[in-house]
């Protein structure tokens, strides 16, 4: 597959691996955008969340779940974001759905 966050679940691309399970690898972002930033990802190639279905809303779950315990082992505990970016004009550059956590600093509102 050539899809780039399959390469690198699958080890042809290196990472810097936070966590990983039988349902998701999670990763340092290479261009953070906080001193936290993790990239939580299912290891089954989903295009986006409007790529989802009901059959997926545990493995949603599970995501959601993984970044919160990312970010208790990271010292979040003033807090954090978790962004997941839809499409073209929601921001996703990488076309395999991913949730964002960023910490470590103050993260003002509205973003970008």
């Amino acid at each position: 597959m050539s899809c780039l966050f399959c390469k690198i679940i699958e080890g042809s691309i290196p990472s810097t691996a936070v966590y990983q399970d039988e349902r998701c690898y999670a990763f340092a972002d290479i261009a953070p955008q906080a001193p936290v930033h993790v990239l939580v990802t299912p290891r089954e190639h989903i295009a986006s969340m409007e790529a989802t279905t009901e059959a997926h809303r545990a493995l949603l779950g599970h995501l959601l779940w993984v970044a919160t315990e990312i970010a208790h082992t990271k010292g979040l505990a003033k807090g954090y974001r978790l962004v997941i970016n839809t499409g073209p004009e929601g921001g996703q550059t990488v076309d395999h759905l991913h949730v964002h956590l960023l910490g470590g600093r103050t993260l003002h509102w509205p973003p970008g």
